[in-house]
């Protein structure tokens, strides 16, 4: 049985795949790459783990000369944008690309795409100027797709501008549905992490510092809302973690012991506290007390003593930081 489709199928319906040992059926299989390929995803994982699939087993798998095409262009675009010496051509309707070493010197470059031959800089992108400085650099030619240099913002009747963006490392044009999603994106063309608002390429932990992005939400925080909210947490951190701290240290000290006799009174399914007479209930609640009475500061020292520490380095460290600079 497909673990995908729940149909039965014979044993050679199941092609065998280099990078896992997880089995589909062909007809999933191939579904399921037409579907990934369509949406410009080159590193196409395997349906249930997160392996990546090797080129020999897509193409093996995908039937439709088109699709493959497709999916050889996205895999040398995708190739391309890693080489820092490419240069894409900035003509309209042109996406040849130039691979330009040590032409530092000598900018002119020249696209040798048939019919083409459009002359550009190799520092700004633009156009070649002989006489003039270079203009500053615009966003790089698309990368998703050979006609998606075609679509601009301005020319989707079915979304915003502001849900268009350009991925920060290949300018790759990416769509941001309308509906409260997270602002962490995931490029398919080339893999770059980035956040939506500040279009910035980020680590786990970029909503976490005072950049002024928010995991969710619509645009970052003002300069002055993100100022004032770190000099509030520079100035009040001793103060809240002061009271953090006073509020949890008896909350867990006196908390634990309460909660385990509690557990150990009401029991639970396939208890035998049923069976229990009245003097060994007794000593197995306070036995689990006495012994929470012992692990509970052990806890909270540990608690305070990790938590506290972390949350100074963070105030007094990368806060402070972000204000200077």
């Amino acid at each position: 049985e497909c673990p995908l489709c729940l149909l039965p199928q014979p044993p050679e319906a199941f092609p065998t795949l280099a990078s896992c040992t997880h089995r589909s059926c062909r007809a999933c299989l191939e579904q399921y790459l037409r579907i990934a390929i369509s949406e410009s995803r080159v590193q196409v994982a395997c349906p249930h783990c997160p392996a990546t699939l090797q080129p020999t087993d897509v193409h093996r798998l995908l039937a439709e000369p088109t699709l493959r095409d497709k999916y050889e262009e996205f895999l040398l675009r995708r190739l391309l944008v890693a080489d820092p010496g490419t240069r894409w051509c900035p003509a309209p309707d042109c996406s040849y690309a130039v691979i330009a070493y040590g032409c530092a010197e000598c900018p002119r470059l020249t696209c040798g795409r048939e019919g083409c031959g459009t002359e550009f800089c190799y520092h700004c992108r633009q156009p070649w100027h002989p006489d003039g400085p270079c203009a500053p650099v615009p966003p790089a030619t698309s990368l998703a797709s050979p006609t998606a240099q075609l679509v601009r913002p301005e020319d989707s009747g079915h979304a915003e501008a502001e849900d268009i963006k350009l991925c920060p490392r290949c300018s790759a044009f990416i769509m941001k549905i309308n509906d409260g999603s997270c602002n962490r994106m995931n490029c398919t063309v080339c893999g770059c992490l980035f956040c939506w608002l500040c279009l910035q390429e980020i680590s786990d932990v970029h909503f976490l510092s005072p950049s002024g992005c928010t995991f969710w939400g619509k645009r970052p925080w003002s300069r002055t809302r993100k100022i004032l909210w770190q000099l509030g947490m520079v100035l009040g951190a001793p103060m809240v973690i002061s009271l953090v701290a006073g509020i949890a240290v008896p909350v867990i000290t006196i908390g634990i012991p309460i909660y385990m006799g509690r557990k150990v009174l009401a029991g639970g399914p396939g208890s035998r506290r049923s069976s229990l007479s009245g003097c060994q209930q007794c000593l197995s609640v306070t036995c689990s007390v006495l012994l929470s009475l012992f692990v509970s500061p052990i806890i909270t020292a540990v608690t305070v003593g990790v938590g506290v520490p972390v949350v100074l380095t963070y105030v007094y460290g990368v806060v402070v930081l972000s204000l200077c600079r």
